[in-house]
């Protein structure tokens, strides 16, 4: 199993997502395109969200950039819990650089079918260390 938001990490989730074909994807989370800056003790870890899975790297065509340390990250990923997510931010725990527009679209949006059992492959093939 790959540890959480390693190289082999993000190589694995790419190979899973290009397994799993077509995500039929809701239009807010197909259109999505996130940066993440993630704070991991001594190492910063630049990542984006964009067709539906978690990249490694900045994208060029993101407008939000979402800063937010790795714990919070995980729990995310994991729970998926929006009234959780929603606290985070409320609390400062994750801060937006940028268009806001693209957060509140997810509040509606919800994963498909495909992009859910994607979603326990990557996690039940994740160390979370």
């Amino acid at each position: 199993m790959a540890v959480f938001l390693t190289d082999e990490w993000f190589e694995q989730v790419a190979e899973f997502g290009n397994e799993a074909g077509e995500l039929n994807l809701p239009p807010a989370l197909a259109n999505m395109v996130i940066n993440l800056k993630v704070s991991n003790g001594e190492q910063d870890i630049d990542a984006n969200f964009a067709d539906g899975l978690l990249h490694r790297g900045l994208n060029t065509d993101a407008t939000t950039t979402l800063l937010l340390d790795r714990d919070v990250l995980q729990s995310i990923i994991t729970n998926f819990d929006m009234n959780e997510i929603m606290g985070a931010f409320m609390s400062g725990q994750i801060r937006v650089e940028g268009d806001m527009s693209q957060l509140m679209a997810l509040q509606t949006a919800r994963p498909s079918s495909e992009q859910k059992e994607l979603f326990k492959r990557i996690r039940s093939n994740t160390t979370m260390a």
